[in-house]
């Protein structure tokens, strides 16, 4: 297999365009791959929007050899490299999916799905003496796909390295956290956010750029969600009905008009994420007596995001949802504990 330094100038192209900001956690990868003993099992760790998904393909990419990092149709068809991920919600959303259309996904990695990969574990890697395989994401594993996934965990096959990317480590079982090596992925300054939004989205202006990244909340990929979804607007209205509540819904009225009155899945979803983020960065602000409502409110999202993707919430219910948990949490800015 070839040394990670060869392909320098490859390997930069894939840290930039994939997974922008991560090049510690890239070099890390590098330097684990070129180790006499490298550990079987992987948890990459962190924040939805950070990069974790592009950076595990790359990583299986370099770890078995012979496959450009950067390219995805060589990746999802190499023998040796295997993606678990929730699959379609339906039969019409499998059609949706090969014909490379939007679609919706079950809500866990079922056991069956581990199961159908440890039987493929039984034998040796294809192509080359090394195989992974990528559970995205591990803390949406049915509670049987986990213990299934345990004890292949526990007894790895000759060669076959695990990644498992966790938006929430905290979900996982101990017993599976303790089995795997954590590469930590870590939000972006607002300087670095800022630098990728110019190159990436140079149409995008001052005021758009810089309500995605304080939304974003050092996320990379949730700072180019609400720039191309252009949600400024919406991030304005959402610190406004925090800020002073909205007792005669005219505030909630404004965003449902912002919001249009059908929204794409992934409009809807962005701004579940946009809310979460406006109640982060105003938890240090309020007073102990409120801050319990805006973390209240800030869970309450959190479970509304699970939910969202595969179910069909009236967008404008959703909205006034969205717009009633932010209002829980306004506050009295002279209000004293």
């Amino acid at each position: 297999m070839r040394s990670p330094r060869c392909s320098a100038n490859r390997v930069t192209r894939v840290a930039d365009s994939a997974f922008f900001g991560q090049d510690a956690a890239w070099q890390e990868w590098l330097r684990s791959i070129a180790s006499e003993r490298m550990h079987h099992a992987w948890l990459f760790a962190g924040a939805r929007g950070l990069g974790k998904q592009a950076f595990a393909r790359a990583a299986a990419a370099r770890l078995v050899g012979g496959v450009d990092p950067a390219d995805d149709a060589a990746i999802d068809s190499h023998p040796d490299i295997h993606v678990l991920t929730p699959l379609p919600a339906s039969d019409d959303d499998a059609k949706k999916k090969a014909e490379g259309k939007p679609y919706q996904t079950k809500r866990n990695i079922s056991v069956d799905q581990v199961r159908e990969m440890i039987r493929k574990l039984a034998t040796r890697p294809t192509l080359g003496d090394r195989r992974a395989i990528i559970v995205d994401p591990a803390d949406d594993l049915e509670k049987g796909a986990v213990n299934a996934l345990l004890k292949v965990l526990e007894e790895p096959p000759a060669g076959t390295y695990f990644i498992l990317l966790a938006h929430q480590p905290g979900r996982l079982l101990p017993t599976v956290r303790s089995r795997c090596r954590v590469l930590r992925f870590a939000p972006l300054d607002e300087a670095a956010l800022d630098t990728m939004l110019r190159r990436e989205v140079p149409e995008a202006d001052a005021p758009s750029r810089q309500a995605a990244i304080r939304a974003a909340q050092g996320s990379p990929g949730l700072a180019r969600t609400f720039v191309s979804l252009d949600l400024g607007t919406i991030h304005d209205l959402m610190v406004r009905i925090v800020e002073r509540g909205d007792g005669d819904y005219v505030l909630r009225g404004a965003l449902a008009r912002e919001m249009g009155p059908r929204p794409a899945r992934e409009r809807q979803l962005a701004a579940i994420e946009l809310a979460r983020a406006v109640l982060l960065g105003c938890i240090g602000e309020t007073t102990r007596r409120h801050q319990l409502a805006v973390i209240e409110a800030h869970q309450s999202l959190g479970q509304l995001l699970v939910r969202a993707p595969t179910y069909n919430f009236d967008p404008g219910v959703l909205i006034m949802d969205i717009g009633g948990l932010l209002a829980s949490s306004a506050m009295p800015r002279d209000s004293r504990t």
